[in-house]
């Protein structure tokens, strides 16, 4: 059955398209022209690829695989479709390459791309339960959220360059005493993990097979490691986190645009490997990815919450995310935000990671617009985070969302609190 999207949907879609696609230019317009090639994380292309694929993928997504247009540049789609997610440096030497397109090429072949996607989100039969890619509309939405995922992935590459290479954005800072994180009690309760097609808009594969687990009680700290609590784990022999640098005998934190003073009440910012190893030094753990739920949607009546905070959809009053700012903030900063267990930060100011090894609910599907997407992670390798960053879009923070790195993925802004002994 084929259903045309009313045209208030349509120009929703349209406009939403148009807001990535700026955000997107503004975030490729801090790197310095120096640096378009270059690779500040060697595990990730260069700025170049990023300004092809984004509009590449929304194209070939929608327009060619969903709709069967014909190709706009076969050999530019070839070389900007997808990206890359190797294990280590010498994983990521095989994707060098020295014949990446010029600048000017490949801002022509976005706009063309723009052109054709706009021309479809307002023409085109976008729902059709006769093709896979458009079943309620799956293919328009995979480009939107795709392009939104990837503004943090830019940010976070942009933020380990060195500050002579990228435009600096004004910001306000603050730091305030820590405090004290004393861990709360979360009784024993069932933690609905996923959902289930068509109660959400849209939902990426992983986040489909709606599952109930029965978890035990537990305590959790009531605020995420902060910089301070973490400073007594390196001063006993720990390697200090990606985020950190010493200067003239003091500790600094790499900014997303700068170096800034050591802020003590800020979440500290590290790989799994590394909470893993704090949570085991205090003598606790990581909580799982069902632990997390409970503990952040749960309520004493039995019922489980669309956010920590209650119903109301997400504002800068309840978490720092949504491009609010570029930073973290203290972990107490949002006292609205708390969950029904009186746990705060668990949404914004960093992902949260769980000890939970990334895989599938029961009864997954791969997506017909992007089967790849989950399916290539589901190596045992990959752990689940929850949450969101303060550059994570609004429209990304929903229960069922799932976000996954390496263990030891050191560049991520992923925070990460402990259950108790």
């Amino acid at each position: 059955m084929l259903a045309a999207p009313p045209l208030a949907e349509r120009q929703r879609l349209v406009d939403w398209y148009r807001r990535n696609r700026a955000r997107s230019a503004e975030i490729f317009a801090l790197v310095d022209e120096s640096a378009y090639y270059s690779r500040p994380i060697a595990l990730r292309h260069p700025f170049a690829f990023y300004e092809g694929h984004l509009p590449a993928f929304s194209f070939l997504t929608l327009n060619e695989r969903a709709l069967h247009e014909t190709p706009l540049d076969a050999r530019l789609e070839k070389v900007f479709e997808r990206g890359i997610d190797p294990g280590d440096s010498a994983a990521a030497a095989r994707f060098e390459r020295h014949d990446w397109p010029s600048k000017a090429e490949i801002v022509a072949f976005g706009h063309g791309c723009d052109e054709r996607v706009v021309a479809a989100l307002r023409n085109a039969a976008l729902v059709d339960d006769r093709n896979p890619r458009l079943v309620r509309a799956q293919a328009a939405y995979t480009i939107l959220e795709h392009e939104m995922m990837h503004h943090e992935t830019l940010l976070y590459i942009i933020a380990r360059l060195d500050e002579s290479q990228k435009r600096k954005l004004p910001q306000e800072h603050r730091d305030t005493p820590p405090p004290v994180n004393e861990f709360r009690e979360v009784p024993r309760g069932v933690a609905t993990l996923g959902a289930v097609p068509g109660e959400i808009p849209f939902g990426w594969d992983n986040e489909f097979g709606r599952t109930r687990v029965e978890v035990d009680g537990f305590t959790l700290q009531r605020y995420p490691v902060t910089n301070g609590d973490y400073l007594a784990f390196v001063e006993a022999g720990a390697s200090p986190p990606p985020f950190w640098e010493r200067r003239d005998g003091t500790w600094c934190l790499r900014g997303q645009f700068e170096r800034l003073p050591f802020a003590k009440s800020w979440p500290v910012y590290v790989s799994h490997r590394e909470a893993s190893a704090y949570a085991a030094w205090i003598g606790s753990r990581l909580p799982t990815e069902a632990e997390f739920h409970r503990a952040a949607f749960g309520t004493p009546a039995g019922d489980e919450r669309a956010f920590p905070w209650g119903e109301d959809a997400p504002s800068p009053r309840f978490g720092n995310f949504g491009f609010a700012r570029y930073d973290p903030e203290p972990v107490d900063a949002h006292p609205l935000g708390a969950s029904a267990w009186d746990i705060l930060d668990l949404i914004g100011n960093g992902w949260e990671w769980t000890s939970t090894v990334f895989g599938p609910f029961d009864g997954f599907e791969a997506m017909a617009s992007y089967p790849q997407y989950s399916a290539d992670f589901f190596d045992g390798k990959h752990f689940v985070m929850k949450g969101a960053s303060p550059v994570t879009a609004v429209e990304l923070i929903r229960r069922s969302f799932r976000n996954w790195f390496y263990d030891d993925y050191p560049h991520m802004y992923a925070k990460f609190r402990c259950i108790g002994s």
